[in-house]
């Protein structure tokens, strides 16, 4: 594995009586990064505290190999961040203000006014760049966010609910660039509680709950059942039986079996089989499951 995106010890963040953090131990890889939990599972505060806005009850973080308690300028320099909510000066038209930003982060002013240009049109704000932000609609002010938080060529970009406030259409395009971003060899971190965004974008998903990891690890390691489902085209129950004979427990609906443990590899098993009985095989393919289910399974029922 490479050297760690992000990595906390012990951290804790109260405040005051309100504990946000409790005790967190992280070790998350470079890629793209889904940080999910319901409202108020401590999300943003844990971004805040990457970002060194915040400074911790206790314990540490890293952030690409930096503690911001330690070097906040060099932390800072090297991430993005799209902050939740609207927070952009609507008398300013885009192409200003993400050419201030861009020279905030240290691109020399002579290069901000291109590079503005350049980063609003892989945005899909070309056209509109010399409007005005207070004349822009939810998903433009997205995108001009996105813009702000890309301008400088981080190596990591937060992302705080990017897709609050979007339609349907909107939503997918935000998705889309979130997607793209990892070719720009960017690092990601998608903090949402809207489960799916995360599984359209992501490949590590961190789950917090109440201030706690519940789950983190690869999305692929999180959704994967070990069932494997098999329909065929008739004899299911021959095929049922002799996979049965072969130790393997099995389900069956109809045409459908659904395998849910073998001594051997379930789809050798089913290969075996159908080749036993001379069954056609309809469809086969491993069952899995979503960040829905398993938030649901894991987080505590009283919410916390």
């Amino acid at each position: 594995m490479s050297a760690a995106a992000i990595s906390a010890n012990n951290l804790g963040h109260a405040y005051g009586d309100v504990i946000a953090l409790h005790h967190l131990d992280l070790e998350v890889p470079p890629g793209r990064i889904g940080l999910v939990g319901a409202n108020g599972a401590g999300k943003t505060t844990l971004i805040k505290i990457l970002l060194g806005i915040l400074e911790p009850t206790v314990g540490a973080v890293n952030v690409l190999g930096t503690d911001p308690a330690d070097d906040l300028i060099t932390v800072r320099s090297r991430i993005g961040y799209m902050p939740e909510g609207e927070c952009l000066p609507k008398d300013q038209t885009a192409a200003d203000f993400v050419a201030y930003a861009a020279e905030l982060a240290g691109v020399p002013p002579n290069e901000s006014r291109q590079r503005a240009s350049d980063i609003l049109t892989m945005v899909g704000l070309h056209e509109e760049r010399f409007r005005y932000l207070g004349d822009f609609s939810t998903g433009m002010k997205q995108r001009a966010m996105l813009a702000q938080a890309i301008v400088h060529d981080p190596e990591m970009v937060f992302l705080d609910e990017p897709t609050a406030g979007l339609d349907p259409s909107g939503r997918e395009e935000m998705l889309d660039l979130i997607g793209r971003l990892g070719g720009f060899g960017i690092n990601v971190l998608v903090s949402s509680h809207v489960l799916p965004d995360i599984e359209q974008t992501c490949d590590w998903v961190v789950m917090l709950d109440g201030g706690q990891v519940l789950r983190n690890g690869p999305l692929s390691g999180l959704t994967e059942t070990g069932v494997v489902e098999l329909e065929v085209v008739d004899g299911a129950e021959l095929v049922a039986a002799e996979l049965r004979r072969m130790g393997a427990e099995v389900d069956e609906a109809g045409q459908t079996l659904t395998i849910t443990s073998s001594p051997d590899d379930p789809f050798l098993a089913a290969r075996d089989a159908l080749a036993a009985t001379g069954t056609a095989l309809r469809k086969l393919g491993a069952r899995s499951t979503t960040l829905e289910d398993i938030f649901l399974g894991e987080a505590p029922s009283d919410g916390r």
